[in-house]
C-alpha cells in the first residue's frame, strides 16, 4: 500500500520585548522544520506507518517491537528497517511522565543509545525526523536492536500516549 502526503513538522516561536523611550522594541524569533516524504524506501521516502493511542499501567512499560510485531491501520504486520520520523505525545491528563528508551533486551539504540532515555512530561511531546535527504534514517536491527520502550515514569496511575512512527521497509 503506497503512502502519500507523509509529513513531520515542528515549529517554535517566541517574541521578546522591552520598553524603550518612544515605544516598544520587539525581537521575534522562530524556528520551523518540516519533512515531506514520498512513497518508497530511499532518501526522502517512507513506506511504513504505525500510529496508535496506547495506555500503560502504573509502574509498567510498553515495549514496541519495530520489526515484525506492530500492525498498520489495515492489520498488516510492519517490519521497519529504518525509522525516518517518530512523534510521541503524552496525554495532558497524565499524572506521571513517560520515559522513552532503554529497553531491557534488544534495545533500539539508533536514537538514544542502548541506555539513554528521554522524559516526556504530561501534555508534552517529542518529534524526531531524519530529514528529506537522508536515506539511512534510524536503523532497526531485527532480533537484536528493535525494541522501543515507553515506560510509565511513576506509580499510582496509568498514562496514555499517542505515537506515530514513519519509516521504510528497506
Amino acid at each position: 500500500m503506497p503512502l502519500s502526503g507523509t509529513m513531520l513538522a515542528a515549529a517554535a516561536f517566541a517574541e521578546q520585548s522591552a520598553a524603550i523611550d518612544l515605544g516598544v522594541s520587539r525581537a521575534p524569533q522562530s524556528l520551523s522544520r518540516q519533512m515531506q516524504l514520498g512513497n518508497g524506501t530511499g532518501a526522502g521516502k517512507a513506506d511504513k506507518v504505525f500510529s496508535d493511542r496506547r495506555t500503560i499501567a502504573a509502574s509498567a512499560n510498553d515495549d514496541l517491537d519495530l520489526a515484525g510485531v506492530l500492525l498498520d491501520a489495515f492489520g498488516a504486520t510492519i517490519t521497519f528497517a529504518r525509522v525516518k520520523g517518530l512523534f510521541i505525545a503524552a496525554a495532558a491528563a497524565n499524572t506521571n511522565n513517560l520515559i522513552v528508551g532503554a529497553a531491557a533486551t534488544n534495545p533500539w539504540a539508533a536514537l538514544l543509545g542502548a541506555t539513554g532515555t528521554l522524559t516526556v512530561r504530561p501534555g508534552g511531546f517529542v518529534a524526531v525526523g531524519t530529514g528529506q535527504t537522508d536515506a539511512t534514517g534510524y536503523t532497526v536491527t531485527p532480533s537484536t536492536g528493535d525494541m522501543l520502550r515507553v515506560t510509565n515514569g511513576g506509580a499510582g496511575s496509568s498514562v496514555t500516549y499517542d505515537i506515530h512512527i514513519i519509516g521504510a521497509s528497506a
